[in-house]
């Protein structure tokens, strides 16, 4: 061990750049593209592992009378068929509806259910075997539309009602009235990796299971419920995701319960892996929504009344659907002060896959049908649209009476008066709306539209008990740390983020940071990497447990110099003091010789934060993220197809932590957005069956549809709250920019009406494919509800 350095012998180190507010590269990218990366179907599979493929319902809604395996299981290599019968514990899962059978019991609610498994010693066994499975069924009436659910009143969870002031007063004393209807379809979360788990049955009647998932603790809670065992004899381990984007949050935990009964049955580790139709058929996708209003407005386009009814295309079950429609109520505002206003909101029950989280959890949902009402009261009162939404927004502060929401939460946080006219200015929004006037009174064909929206998008958990997070930090004896937190990795970088901070916190290079795979094990009860809240919370938690382990050092190294700990700095890759520095590494050392706790855990929940779910009122959010996009679109009347043409954003993360991963993510989510928005559509025909199932039906956007002309940039201010690093969340917000992109395509359509009142509502069914924008064109017949089937 080297001895120690005095200041008077040791020039003070150089200035290092802190780890966090650079763009450091993600932490798992270079095996990424080396093919080094695992995901759970890489992984080696333990001597004995046993393959399994779902038996699914071909009826929408009828009674199950019975399953005939007999020709599957005479096949070469079958093992077993696994049915409800075989669930030792709960035969209904443990989701928040407690609703959803593991496997189908006496009924089947929609095509695609699984009603059991084969088990065979190849997955293609598996997959040939489950075809001789005869099922018999009989059909029952079937709810199939959202339209259908609100005449038999077919409910998953009761209606909600959120009102304030008197909006039938307001919409009678209103200048202007307006009614209209439209809708957005459902999203296929369409992640790189499909859904899998991987059940290996232990000693002593425990369990580990590999699952790709957002939320292990769920996937733990689980198990052991459909096992009929205690918690603390599950392990869920989940190193990285091939994507979630939500469908990751609660479906995960499906194949991961139906792998652990075929496990427990056979007594062998089973993996169970959906294949691209078998994931589309089975598991949830974005809440579909029907919407009606009856809006009252001044001649500045400022609403003074407004009623909204939002009908949300639930499914079969109530998996996650009751706080997805609950964040649709809380951002049905978006960004704008609604004085006098009623929403009714209604969680209808179809005969379809059980909709889930996606990106957004709701929140697009919300944030369309306010951007779409101010949209047409722009062309109303021939507006232009910006200035009508700049003549709504929220006040910056109390003063101004206009800054309470709807669900009696203050925005005290509001910057969009500043970020939107910067926007408007850095893109040349005014002159380019003139250009666009322009062309389209001289083209007849291709009409150009163009739309700044703005996003005003809470951060937190709804659900304020899921507002928390654990960590765990090791720092080892050679001076490099291991981090494990509650959080997840999708490919968001998560895991890079966390790194930073424990790096900074402890003064060390990034490089010295690793974070493992998350595990129940290690970090319990923690809550889903959902709700854009994952570097907030597990950051957080992270950061304090390092800081921990620092103070430890800083007062072991206090009392070797005789000085204050406050005294002592950490910082690239050394500790220093009035007196002395010394390396990190040789800190550690010493410190270990001297017996001082070198790991420590860090726990953080978050403040300020509360909520009656009653009557969905009070401070549900922690701070707001804000951002706004201008996007110019074109359409040709003849076709109805449509073009991105240029993409300007400026969006608001605080101080970032991470400025590529963040751009990354912004650039990310507004594709995925246009990509609900335009092209990805989904389609049950009249049987209940899921038409649109594979790649070559359902599209999402290509690396084609993205503009050449795509701006992305960051507003500098920091968070105005205290969190991690000055920072906000990322993942979801950015989503909500590409309703600019559905504004600009309704600019467009109302250019190249013909024979229609140029002020009358352009009623666009979104995704905006070539047919609908025909129908909102006026060359197809109307069909508002027609893809709903």
């Amino acid at each position: 061990m080297n001895a120690p350095h005095t200041i008077a012998e040791t020039a003070l180190p150089a200035p290092t750049r802190a780890a966090m507010g650079q763009s450091h590269i993600h932490e798992s990218a270079r095996a990424q593209v080396a093919g080094a990366a695992h995901y759970i179907d890489d992984l080696p599979e333990v001597k004995g592992t046993l393959y399994a493929a779902p038996i699914l319902s071909t009826v929408a809604h009828g009674t199950l009378n019975g399953v005939d395996a007999t020709a599957a299981l005479a096949l070469p290599g079958v093992r077993g068929v696994v049915l409800a019968s075989d669930v030792p514990g709960d035969k209904i899962l443990a989701a928040f509806g407690h609703d959803e059978p593991v496997f189908a019991l006496d009924s089947v609610q929609f095509v695609g259910q699984v009603i059991g498994l084969v088990v065979a010693d190849s997955v293609m066994q598996a997959r040939r075997a489950v075809r001789a499975v005869k099922l018999d069924i009989t059909p029952l009436p079937a709810v199939l539309t959202v339209q259908d659910a609100l005449k038999a009143q077919s409910y998953v969870l009761p209606p909600v009602f959120v009102r304030r002031g008197d909006a039938a007063t307001g919409l009678a004393q209103s200048a202007h009235r307006m009614q209209g209807a439209f809708e957005v379809g459902g999203q296929e979360h369409f992640y790189l990796e499909g859904q899998i788990a991987y059940a290996m049955p232990l000693e002593q009647k425990q369990w580990w299971i590999y699952s790709s998932t957002q939320h292990p603790g769920e996937v733990q809670h689980w198990v052991a419920h459909a096992l009929g065992i205690d918690n603390h004899a599950v392990k869920v381990e989940c190193r990285r995701m091939g994507g979630g984007f939500g469908g990751k949050e609660t479906q995960a935990g499906h194949l991961a319960v139906w792998a652990a009964v075929a496990a427990n049955k056979l007594g062998r580790p089973i993996k169970l892996r959906l294949d691209r139709d078998e994931d589309f058929m089975v598991t949830g996708k974005r809440h579909p929504f029907a919407y009606e209003y009856d809006v009252g407005f001044d001649g500045t386009g400022r609403i003074t009344g407004l009623k909204l009814q939002m009908a949300a295309n639930c499914g079969f079950s109530a998996d996650l659907s009751g706080p997805v429609a609950d964040r649709a109520v809380f951002h049905a505002d978006n960004a704008y002060y609604l004085s006098d206003v009623e929403i009714a909101s209604y969680r209808c029950k179809t005969n379809t896959q059980s909709h889930t989280a996606f990106r957004g959890f709701g929140g697009p949902q919300g944030v369309i049908v306010i951007e779409a009402i101010l949209g047409d009261i722009a062309r109303a009162l021939g507006l232009d649209a910006q200035d009508v939404r700049l003549a709504n927004l929220y006040g910056k502060d109390a003063s101004t009476g206009r800054h309470v929401t709807h669900y009696q939460m203050a925005v005290e946080d509001n910057i969009l008066h500043e970020l939107l006219p910067t926007l408007e200015q850095t893109s040349h929004y005014r002159q380019r709306q003139a250009e666009i006037a322009d062309w389209n009174a001289h083209n007849t064909v291709i009409k150009r539209g163009m739309a700044i929206t703005p996003v005003k998008f809470g951060i937190s958990f709804t659900a304020t008990l899921f507002n928390q997070a654990g960590a765990l930090v090791h720092v080892y004896t050679d001076g490099s740390v291991q981090v494990n937190h509650g959080g997840t990795e999708m490919g968001q970088g998560l895991h890079t983020k966390v790194a930073q901070i424990v790096a900074d916190e402890l003064g060390v290079p990034l490089h010295r940071v690793l974070v493992t795979a998350s595990d129940t094990s290690k970090v319990p009860n923690a809550s889903a990497t959902a709700a854009s809240s994952g570097t907030d919370l597990n950051g957080r938690a992270a950061q304090y447990a390092a800081r921990n382990v620092r103070d430890n050092l800083a007062s072991f190294v206090c009392g070797l110099d005789g000085c204050g700990a406050g005294a002592i700095r950490f910082a690239g890759g050394q500790v220093i003091s009035p007196k002395t520095v010394r390396s990190f590494e040789e800190v550690v050392q010493t410190a270990y010789a001297n017996r001082i706790q070198l790991w420590s855990d860090g726990f953080y929940r978050t403040p300020k934060i509360h909520y009656d779910k009653t009557t969905l009122t009070g401070r549900p959010f922690y701070y707001f993220a804000y951002g706004a996009a201008c996007t110019e679109v074109a359409i040709d009347t003849l076709t109805g197809e449509s073009r991105v043409l240029k993409v300007d954003i400026l969006h608001d993360v605080g101080h970032s932590i991470n400025p590529a991963i963040d751009i990354g993510q912004i650039e990310g989510g507004f594709v995925q957005g246009m990509g609900w928005l335009t092209t990805e559509q989904l389609v049950w025909n009249d049987k209940g069956t899921l038409a649109t199932h594979a790649p070559s039906t359902y599209k999402i956007p290509a690396t084609g549809d993205i503009p050449a002309h795509f701006n992305v940039h960051l507003w500098p201010e920091a968070n105005r709250e205290d969190n991690v690093g000055g920072s906000k969340a990322v993942g979801e917000p950015p989503f909500m920019l590409a309703i600019s992109v559905y504004e600009a395509l309704r600019n467009a359509v109302a250019a190249g009406r013909s024979g229609v009142d140029a002020a009358a509502p352009v009623v666009l069914t979104a995704p905006a494919t070539a047919e609908n924008v025909l129908k909102a064109l006026g060359r197809l017949g109307s069909d508002v509800f027609g893809f709903w089937r």
